[in-house]
């Protein structure tokens, strides 16, 4: 016979992966939108920096605008790797716990 205290606690520790999936899968949604627009600003970069290299002061601040929007979105999908491993590993380690 299952223990009442043994089935809440089951059922506690489903409820947490059901809501760090939700997690995941809104945070994986987000890492792709982030990805698809750092492939955008590169192009972008890439064309003002050509344009810089044979221009004067205005496209040289486009290059250097172009190239901080790289580093900004890099920064954001960085940071949303580390936090979707950080979710995908408590995840693992619930499902695990239900063994």
């Amino acid at each position: 016979m299952i223990r009442p205290a043994y089935h809440a606690a089951v059922k506690r520790i489903e409820r947490r992966i059901l809501a760090i999936a939700d997690q995941i899968a809104a945070l994986d949604e987000q890492l792709r939108l982030t990805r698809e627009e750092l492939v955008i600003h590169q192009h972008l970069d890439d064309d003002a920096r050509r344009d810089a290299a044979v221009g004067g002061p205005i496209e040289r601040e486009d290059a250097r605008i172009t190239g901080a929007d790289v580093a900004r979105f890099q920064a954001v999908a960085d940071r949303l790797e580390r936090e979707l491993a950080r979710l995908q590993e408590k995840h693992a380690t619930l499902l695990s716990r239900l063994d």
